[in-house]
């Protein structure tokens, strides 16, 4: 019975320690969601002039660079955020995920 209780208990510390460790493997990957510093990509956290730079770590990845770079930086010159990552992730900048074309698609990369 002790045996059975001991067995069980390790079975869910092992569980939990596999879900710790994937949600810290997710957070630490570009493209992930986990950002400790919200401040550093909410609203207002950049200044214009650092738009060019931001702008190109977003659309570093992208094939279509050119035109990424165009909305990017017109949506950080209006917002003054770049959301982080790759792609996606723009729940940290509303102003960035909330601006739409005249379709209703985003607007910015």
């Amino acid at each position: 019975m002790a045996m059975t209780k001991f067995f069980a208990s390790l079975i869910l510390a092992l569980i939990a320690i596999s879900m710790l460790q994937t949600l810290v493997m997710a957070g630490n990957d570009q493209g992930g969601h986990l950002y400790d510093n919200k401040s550093q990509y909410g609203p207002g956290s950049l200044k214009s002039y650092q738009c060019p730079s931001q702008c190109s770590r977003r659309c570093g990845q992208t094939q279509y660079h050119k035109p990424c770079m165009f909305f990017c930086q017109k949506c950080c010159r209006k917002c003054l955020c770049v959301p982080p990552g790759y792609y996606g992730n723009k729940a940290v900048c509303p102003c960035y995920n909330n601006w739409k074309t005249q379709q209703g698609g985003p607007k910015c990369p």
